[in-house]
């Protein structure tokens, strides 16, 4: 179940959440935000994943302040790490039993007693390339909807079942609005 999945029915609110305005995004958390390049990707620059990380974290804590009493964190603190498909593969099969390169692999660390999130995101580019060209998406808006759902992970947001799973698409579809990319389950 994902974080404020209890809450948001506690408040009576379906999986749309709040509606938040960029007026709105808080600038209380803290981000910090660190790239590891292993492999070339010169269309995704530091500035460009950092900037869709935060607008991420910034909305879901905006979101969350709606719902919870208190924020579940204070600080931000994730690494992304660029592979290329054979790094992926390798991450892949250690970590979750599955032979073969996946889009975005996170590792989620939870909150220490200092209320930071942690987390490492894995974006494997040529399935980044791939996928793009296969469902005739802009590279750019799918990097920004991989990166986005990674981050969420991180948050400890997932899809394992079907409510959770709708939550957590129809979160990933207001922060990439937010960003003015379109829904990517249309």
């Amino acid at each position: 179940m994902s974080p404020d999945s209890a809450n948001t029915k506690k408040a009576g609110m379906n999986a749309a959440g709040p509606a938040v305005t960029p007026a709105e995004l808080p600038a209380k958390v803290s981000v910090a935000f660190s790239v590891q390049y292993a492999t070339d990707a010169p269309e995704l620059p530091r500035w460009r994943l950092r900037r869709w990380a935060t607008c991420a974290i910034e909305h879901v804590a905006a979101e969350e302040a709606e719902l919870l009493d208190a924020p579940r964190f204070q600080r931000a603190e994730l690494t992304m790490r660029l592979v290329d498909a054979e790094e992926g593969r390798a991450l892949n099969n250690c970590y979750r039993q599955r032979d073969y390169a996946t889009n975005v692999l996170t590792f989620e660390y939870g909150v220490d007693s200092f209320g930071t999130i942690s987390g490492d995101i894995v974006l494997c580019v040529p399935v980044l390339h791939r996928e793009a060209e296969e469902q005739g998406k802009p590279l750019l808006a799918h990097a920004a909807h991989l990166t986005v759902h990674g981050v969420l992970h991180a948050l400890g947001y997932d899809h394992i079942d079907e409510e959770d799973a709708e939550e957590m698409e129809a979160l990933e579809t207001r922060i990439l609005a937010h960003m003015g990319i379109p829904d990517p389950y249309q």
